[in-house]
């Protein structure tokens, strides 16, 4: 049986308040998971077109290495004007789902906001999952492509819990337009540019961008992700890390039940052909996470849930290419594109 991937990979760290990081069960978590690539093998100049693959054994999946394809949304912004000099109350810095969550909230309540990023515009490659009922709560119900009645966990070989909340998909497309076009409604201004430095003042901060342009806010917000590289620390930094792994795979058939949505398969089983690999597995454990499309097409995802330090990358995809051998022994080869 042959198996079309598309396959990404995504490094985040795991906040205390953001128990899910993985999986975006509340607007204001970051993450997820799903980003779209196209492969080259390492070392290798050229790039694959969505017609063209590499045939390879599902090993393969470490030898590649990925290259983003961005896309952006097609319409205008509100851009902050610089030559105004004024004093924002609020300046959030990322514009991915939490930082767009609080632009929102704070100038609906009439506030002045500026968002800034290098890629506003730009359609967040991450793979979101929620639960309906919590989108439901927001109006978001619009912005998701795909849903499953309820959803199940495996805790090991002989104990499985069912979850009947139905779980979605979210449409990132959609998500990011509408929370765009409700900021806009609310009087957001965007600057396009990455923040270098900020500068504290006992009544205003200063944000000095790569642009040269000087921004001053009463507060701000970092919501630049895992690295918060704007932040400063007391005291010696060292935060658990998710580190996770999928695949979007186009199949001829998968043991899935495609009314359910995976949330967590931490049976080990497959790994019984190799004790180094299942010693490594137990001492810091990693489950499937997975979305079946249809019968053919399914999302899988291998993930480290959290960890000090991190797994690393390669562990990751070790522990998927066994996944894949033990649900698709038929499966000779890979057409990765």
């Amino acid at each position: 049986m042959d198996t079309f991937l598309r396959t990404y990979n995504s490094f985040e760290f795991l906040h205390p308040s953001n128990k899910f990081a993985g999986n975006l069960n509340q607007l204001n978590q970051s993450k997820s998971q799903f980003q779209d690539f196209k492969f080259g093998p390492k070392k290798s100049q050229f790039k694959l077109g969505q017609k063209d693959c590499v045939k390879a054994s599902s090993s393969a999946l470490l030898e590649l290495v990925p290259e983003i394809k961005k896309e952006n949304l097609d319409f205008d912004l509100p851009m902050y004007d610089p030559s105004r000099n004024v004093v924002v109350d609020l300046v959030v810095v990322g514009g991915g789902p939490s930082g767009l969550a609080v632009a929102q909230q704070v100038s609906e309540a009439g506030l002045t906001v500026c968002s800034i990023d290098p890629s506003p515009k730009l359609i967040w490659p991450n793979n979101y999952g929620v639960w309906v009922d919590e989108f439901e709560a927001m109006d978001l119900l619009d912005c998701l492509d795909t849903t499953w009645s309820s959803a199940v966990v495996y805790i090991d070989e002989k104990s499985t819990k069912s979850l009947n909340r139905p779980y979605a998909r979210v449409n990132r497309k959609q998500l990011k337009t509408k929370m765009l076009q409700k900021c806009i409604a609310n009087g957001v201004k965007f600057h396009q540019a990455k923040v270098i430095k900020v500068i504290h003042e006992e009544l205003k901060s200063l944000l000095i961008c790569n642009d040269g342009v000087t921004i001053q806010a009463t507060l701000v917000l970092d919501a630049t992700g895992f690295s918060r590289s704007l932040v400063q620390y007391d005291k010696p930094y060292n935060p658990g890390y998710q580190v996770a792994y999928g695949i979007l795979a186009e199949v001829e058939e998968h043991p899935f039940d495609v009314d359910k949505m995976l949330f967590m398969d931490w049976r080990d089983s497959h790994l019984d052909q190799n004790l180094e690999i299942k010693a490594r597995n137990s001492r810091i454990p990693t489950f499937l996470y997975a979305m079946p499309f249809s019968s053919t097409r399914i999302f899988l995802e291998e993930t480290s849930l959290v960890a000090r330090p991190g797994l690393k990358m390669e562990d990751i995809q070790e522990r998927m290419a066994y996944r894949l051998k033990h649900f698709f022994r038929t499966t000779s080869n890979l057409h990765v594109y």
